[in-house]
């Protein structure tokens, strides 16, 4: 199967790997992903989506054991305020369902910051768009593709 997260690499000539595992509708968070796809949860990234009270949708991609501080996402954006977004309306904001969602191919391009613990790593694995797909690329690739930002945020 091929994703909009594929294609938009492969247009770019940007190599990767896919890497598919078997998704379990109870357990949808990225430890999960990578303990059943045999993949070293440290390089496992997951995609946070938010909304600034100005309601600007931004979006972080951060190793999947960590989470974004909400003190460093408002200074980041230059927000007063920053939440998560309603899981309603993941799949309107962004294209993809719980699971899924990459930071490649949504709907609309939003603002997106990369952790910078990434540059750490040689390569890292984040959503291919569809539950049970984890993409392999380097983390600059990832910056390209996804027209994102390296920042400290958790």
């Amino acid at each position: 199967m091929k994703t909009n997260a594929m294609r938009i690499l492969e247009s770019l000539s940007i190599p990767y790997a896919v890497h598919e595992y078997e998704w379990d509708e109870e357990h949808l968070d990225a430890i999960h992903a990578a303990a059943s796809a045999g993949l070293d949860p440290e390089r496992v990234y997951k995609t946070i989506v938010m909304r600034s009270s100005s309601k600007e949708i931004f979006v972080f991609c951060l190793p999947a054991f960590f989470s974004v501080s909400l003190k460093k996402a408002r200074a980041l954006t230059g927000s007063r305020e920053i939440d998560l977004i309603r899981m309603d309306e993941l799949l309107s904001l962004t294209g993809y369902i719980r699971g899924g969602c990459s930071p490649l191919g949504m709907k609309r391009h939003y603002t997106t910051y990369l952790s910078e613990l990434a540059a750490l790593e040689e390569t890292i694995f984040v959503s291919g768009g569809h539950r049970g797909i984890q993409l392999e690329l380097k983390p600059d690739d990832l910056l390209r593709a996804a027209d994102a930002v390296y920042a400290d945020f958790i």
